[in-house]
């Protein structure tokens, strides 16, 4: 999904001109024909999606700076861009200590517009992915910080911020990479435990002999090596909560002692010869079919039904693809900064590769493959040649077994001669043009509107220069065009990098 932008204009010219504009710079809009109407969407319940607004500071009901107001006494921090045909910077200082982003002056060019946009956008994810990693540090992350725009994941909110407002025992279940202790962490973060201790504790990596010491704690000399006193994760989570990750690993004999801490909420640690009180408030993850499990009899049912009381299970990230976006946005803002990388968003091709893809890592995948386009990036943008891996499992997975050798390599002679040494950008340019039959061309987006005939116009002039090996005169021959006209649209759809094969061959959106 796109980032949405709101223009609000009282000139029903002006906000269409702009509308096209700002959907030609790869975003989605919305429009108000004045400022009362703009706020009423603001303010909606459930509160809409807007990531940047353009607003005209002279409307007849409320002006711009009212709207910058209302918004003020609501509380929103969406980036505003205001413009106006009356320019000065008495107007410019008034929009921007009423909380406006930038101030531009009609007709703002496309790029004037298009950099403010870009800028207003950035840093607001930029300055959000700050407040969610000090909160996360601080042990403070809320439910309201995860990151998804699924439908999918609304009845697993719903069901998380239930359980923060309880001591309930939560079992938080989904596949390997989903974000369990996210989750874990965001609910004891919005509870009223959230000042005390957040303890994770790996069950599966515990070893065998050392369950009950690491959780419940031993004396000093209890067993050899036990040199020091140790306290234990339950003490340790005293009056906060205790995160026990992949517990169905746990080992039978662990099982007994876990049941026995939680009915009696004590622990005694080993070596001692009294209990410990403990208050603490229980949330396990697990990736097993504990069920199965207990059917089985590798988990005791008894301790089961003692975790199993409020489960929430997360969705794979192949069943929820509305989150790819921002969850792409947020690892690469984050590792751009942590890397010292100069990557700043990607391209709306890479996302559509990234959206074609089915995940079985889900969102530790989604970040580890975010990682590596970040160390590969070159410029401020990361394009679908940053995913090479990605585009040629999509390949594969699109096409018969038997069909996957032969339709590697297209049908020009360059491409094929180009394949034992540049595998890599080959899958990746392949990628999107090839089903069983042969080169395809995707007519509809990710929303199953028709795509803009400029953006078709630009793909089949991409495969014409990649089939004709960059011989231009055939190129335009083919398209029965003439040459003048042919770099003449190269021209204006952008591609006329030189007609290199690695400017001009870039992938086509697959939605």
């Amino acid at each position: 999904m796109s980032q949405v932008v709101l223009i609000v204009d009282d000139d029903p010219v002006q906000r269409r001109l702009l509308e096209a504009m700002v959907q030609r710079f790869g975003y989605d809009t919305r429009t108000a024909e004045g400022g009362d109407a703009a706020v009423k969407i603001l303010t909606a319940s459930p509160a809409p999606r807007v990531d940047c607004i353009i607003l005209d500071m002279v409307m007849p009901d409320l002006d711009g700076l009212g709207v910058l107001a209302r918004m003020r006494e609501h509380g929103l921090d969406t980036p505003v861009i205001v413009q106006t045909a009356h320019g000065g910077i008495d107007n410019a200082v008034s929009a921007m200590r009423a909380g406006a982003t930038d101030f531009v002056i009609k007709p703002a060019s496309p790029e004037r517009l298009q950099v403010s946009l870009r800028n207003a956008v950035t840093a607001r994810v930029l300055t959000g992915e700050l407040q969610r990693i000090k909160r996360s540090r601080e042990g403070t992350l809320a439910i309201s910080d995860i990151i998804t725009r699924s439908p999918a994941m609304r009845p697993v909110l719903h069901a998380a911020e239930k359980a923060a407002g309880s001591a309930i025992p939560v079992l938080v279940e989904g596949e390997s990479g989903v974000g369990k202790e996210l989750m874990a962490r965001a609910i004891h973060g919005s509870g009223a435990r959230s000042a005390k201790p957040f303890v994770a504790v790996n069950c599966g990596a515990m070893p065998e002999n050392l369950v009950e010491s690491i959780l419940f704690g031993h004396e000093k000399g209890s067993f050899t090596g036990a040199t020091e006193k140790h306290t234990g994760k339950f003490l340790e989570a005293d009056g906060g909560t205790l995160f026990l990750d992949e517990v169905g690993e746990l080992p039978p004999a662990a099982q007994v002692k876990l049941l026995r801490a939680l009915q009696e909420g004590e622990v005694e640690p080993v070596g001692s010869r009294k209990s410990i009180k403990v208050d603490v408030r229980i949330v396990s993850a697990t990736n097993r079919d504990l069920i199965a499990d207990v059917k089985a009899g590798r988990f005791r049912e008894d301790l089961f039904y003692r975790l199993h009381v409020f489960p929430i299970t997360i969705p794979p990230l192949r069943s929820r693809l509305e989150d790819i976006p921002e969850l792409t946005r947020h690892f690469l803002l984050r590792i751009a900064a942590e890397e010292g990388k100069r990557v700043r968003s990607i391209g709306a091709q890479a996302l559509s590769l990234l959206g074609s893809y089915r995940w079985p890592g889900n969102v530790r995948q989604l970040e580890n493959a975010v990682f590596r386009a970040v160390v590969l990036a070159d410029g401020d943008e990361i394009g679908a040649n940053e995913f090479p891996q990605i585009a040629a499992q999509v390949v594969s997975d699109a096409l018969p077994a038997a069909a996957r050798t032969e339709q590697w390599i297209e049908k020009s002679p360059a491409t094929a001669a180009a394949m034992p040494s540049d595998n890599a950008g080959i899958m990746v340019r392949n990628a999107f043009a090839l089903t069983p039959s042969g080169p395809s061309l995707q007519l509809t987006n990710v929303h199953g509107e028709v795509r803009p005939l400029e953006e078709i116009e630009r793909d089949v002039i991409r495969f014409a220069i990649t089939h004709y090996d960059e011989q231009m005169s055939e190129v335009a021959r083919r398209l029965k065009i003439g040459r003048s006209t042919l770099y003449r649209k190269l021209e204006g759809l952008g591609l006329n990098d030189g007609t290199q094969a690695d400017k001009v061959n870039e992938p086509a959106p697959v939605q």
